[in-house]
């Protein structure tokens, strides 16, 4: 007999991208340790983070979780408790953004990591490994995200490990690993009830594909979702208990985030925020992904949560990126074959400088739009949408509400209450306003509004960004002075009217259910 009647029949037509067709790749996948530079990368990462953390201030939602951490329950009207809950360990540190910003910043640590452990599960070796962990560290949604203490970065965590659970359970025939997929979800849906389109998007993609459809039989994955359902159980009583306000609260983030030109930016922005060295990677990873048979239901997946977020909030286009970690490791793998043709032809060499082109460019163009590395004095040159700004003129907002506080009362017009439009504000005068010794301050703004106006009284009523709101409600309401960050820096705080109003036309009991709003 000679060779050709030991081939096994078919093995020329295998499909070299899908491993589970490709025995030596199969054989070689089982080590899926992380390499030390993968570890490397994650600690720098977390580092530069921390390094950066206290440059500016407080971001708005900080300084609304730092009050709601003070006011501890199962739920509030816009998240679940886990994210303020988290809050309170500034209290270990001190109050001051670095302290805020240390648990973000180790998530993002972790999701560098789970990053390169995934493109180990698609097949990828070492380089593929760790690309995969530079191209989550230069993405710029995770530099952003991971800087600021909010429901963000533990979202993003809670879809990576979920993910990672997932992958391992299928890819490696490990079905225990389902109940750590049910832990996760149920931990992030206690922070974001976004991971819910995750769960429902890898189910779909399972149903629909073939190659682990047989494992929705098996009762592992259910197990995974009970106890999911555990842990989600005290938040659910509280949205029962409280009427559902996430109901209204998902209604107004589509009304607010569903303009043209959110429609328009959608596809394109998701693009920019993986970042340089992202973009490669992703549109690698999504032809990878549908192209093995194996990884066909992330595919499927990816695909069904990029086209929620298109469809029903275009404005919040982060919020597609929990499958970025999985999307960048499939573009891993097909980029190291593509490097590995370089280091076997002088000419093609140029490659490998591509990619340190892109950390290089990261480093210098996105760096200073995603994190505080800019001098406050130099904020003004740089793109006025730049998020981070939002960090800077709270000292000086408080500063100047009890400057008009100050005067007032010296007129014999002394305010009873200071009511602001918005969570910040109110937020920022509670963290700061305490050695000026602020009258009560009090906003409808979401959860603020759940917590009441107090004892506080409405006669005299100092009004921070939220003149034309009030004013049809007193006799009286005259604007006194307009506030706008110090340097010329352009955010989302500028041009904000200082005011007073007198002559409730009842009391503050009557009237908070015509302030309440919702964003």
């Amino acid at each position: 007999m000679n060779g050709i009647s030991a081939h096994r029949p078919g093995a020329d037509q295998a499909m070299p991208d899908d491993l589970s067709q490709d025995p030596a790749a199969v054989a070689s996948r089982d080590d899926d340790r992380v390499p030390r530079l993968v570890w490397l990368i994650a600690a720098v990462f977390t580092a530069v983070e921390l390094a950066v953390s206290g440059l500016y201030g407080f971001q708005q939602d900080e300084l609304y979780f730092l009050v709601a951490s003070r006011h501890l329950a199962f739920g509030y009207v816009d998240q679940p408790p886990l994210a303020v809950l988290l809050a309170r360990t500034t209290d270990i540190f001190g109050t001051n953004p670095t302290a805020i910003r240390i648990l973000p910043a180790l998530a993002a640590g972790v999701i560098i990591v789970i990053a390169a452990r995934l493109a180990a599960l698609f097949g990828a070796g070492r380089t593929g490994r760790v690309l995969a962990a530079l191209g989550m560290a230069c993405a710029p949604v995770l530099m952003g995200a991971c800087h600021i203490g909010n429901t963000t970065p533990y979202d993003l965590l809670a879809w990576a490990v979920v993910l990672l659970c997932v992958c391992t359970a299928l890819l490696r025939d490990r079905p225990r690993w389902w109940l750590g997929a049910g832990a996760a979800a149920g931990i992030g849906l206690e922070n974001e009830y976004l991971i819910a389109t995750l769960l429902g998007a890898l189910v779909v993609g399972m149903l629909v594909t073939s190659a682990h459809r047989r494992v929705l039989a098996t009762p592992w994955p259910w197990l995974g979702g009970l106890i999911a359902l555990v842990i989600w159980a005290p938040n659910l009583a509280w949205q029962f208990a409280n009427g559902w306000p996430q109901a209204t609260m998902a209604s107004a983030l589509h009304q607010q985030n569903t303009s043209t030109v959110d429609y328009i930016a959608g596809l394109p922005e998701q693009l920019i925020y993986t970042g340089i060295l992202g973009v490669p990677l992703v549109i690698a990873g999504f032809g990878r992904l549908y192209r093995d048979r194996q990884l066909r239901f992330l595919a499927v997946a990816a695909t069904l949560v990029v086209l929620y977020v298109l469809a029903w909030v275009p404005g919040k286009i982060y919020y597609s990126d929990g499958m970025l970690p999985a999307v960048i490791a499939a573009g891993s793998v097909s980029a190291e074959r593509w490097l590995a043709r370089d280091s076997r032809d002088r000419r093609l060499r140029s490659r490998h400088g591509l990619v340190a082109v892109g950390v290089v460019l990261t480093a210098l163009v996105v760096v200073p739009q995603a994190l505080p590395a800019v001098p406050i004095a130099d904020v003004h040159k740089l793109p006025p949408d730049k998020s981070v700004n939002d960090g800077i003129g709270w000292p000086q907002l408080v500063a100047d509400v009890a400057a008009q506080n100050a005067a007032l009362t010296k007129e014999g017009h002394a305010p009873t209450a200071v009511y602001t439009g918005a969570y910040a504000e109110a937020g920022a005068l509670l963290l700061y306003g305490g050695p000026d010794h602020l009258p009560p301050v009090v906003s409808a703004h979401n959860s603020f509004y759940t917590w009441g106006p107090g004892a506080a009284s409405d006669a005299t009523v100092l009004v921070v960004d939220a003149l034309d709101q009030v004013r049809p409600y007193f006799a009286s309401c005259r604007q006194l002075a307009v506030f706008n960050p110090p340097d010329q820096v352009q955010n989302d705080w500028n041009n904000i009217p200082i005011g007073v109003c007198t002559g409730p036309s009842a009391s503050w009991t009557a009237l908070w259910p015509h302030l309440r709003h919702y964003d």
